[in-house]
């Protein structure tokens, strides 16, 4: 297959596997998604929505989160790892959405950015998952699932993130994110398959006889 047929191969068996794929961090609204996505860095989606009820018991708002000291929030979250940081970042950019955006969160990527403990992939989850707007944000799956589909060299996660970009339909990148995720968590996972394993890998790549090494 060529590059463009493997990505509408992927596009069409994705959507069909996983047609309205859920978005897996519990959250009640942008503020409490943004906060879930932060702890979700370098966190399994599962231990945050263990995690973030207790969270969301003393503080659900900006406003509410201000006001709680930083070392009973890294309290709450130090299952989630990084706690520290995390747990500053969190009193950090609660403060600043009351003072600069009236409590609430931003609608836009380069204010997203820009707040305490948020980078480029957790504003895109926001920007796609609570506001709409297209977004592919490239998780560990989908940078590792995108260079053994063959349709990234895996260069950087930037470069993966601009190389899907170009080959899916922009309608269809807030729920391929999702999509490969979840695959890649059931099917085509880093120590379950090696490119040659899974059910996608072997209807891409029916003839490969090498494991393929995913760039980190």
């Amino acid at each position: 297959m060529l590059k463009k047929e493997r990505a509408l191969y992927v596009d069409r068996e994705l959507d069909r596997l996983y047609p309205n794929p859920p978005i897996p961090l519990d959250h009640r609204d942008s503020y409490t998604l943004l906060v879930a996505v932060l702890l979700s860095a370098q966190c399994t989606d599962a231990r945050v929505n263990q995690t973030t009820p207790a969270l969301w018991k003393l503080a659900d708002t900006p406003e509410a989160m201000a006001e709680v000291a930083v070392d009973v929030i890294r309290e709450i979250i130090r299952p989630c790892g990084l706690s520290p940081r995390k747990s500053q970042a969190i009193r950090d950019l609660s403060r600043i959405l009351i003072d600069q955006y009236d409590g609430a969160v931003p609608e836009d990527f380069e204010a997203l950015e820009s707040l305490p403990g948020v980078g480029h992939k957790t504003a895109s989850v926001v920007m796609s998952q609570a506001f709409g707007h297209p977004a592919f944000p490239v998780d560990t799956h989908i940078h590792r699932l995108g260079q053994r589909w063959g349709l990234t060299n895996g260069r950087s996660v930037e470069q993966t993130e601009r190389d899907l970009k170009a080959l899916f339909p922009k309608d269809r990148w807030n729920a391929l994110h999702l999509q490969i995720i979840y695959y890649g968590r059931e099917h085509c996972t880093a120590r379950g398959c090696d490119g040659r394993v899974c059910p996608m890998c072997r209807a891409l790549y029916p003839n490969r006889k090498s494991p393929v090494k995913t760039r980190k």
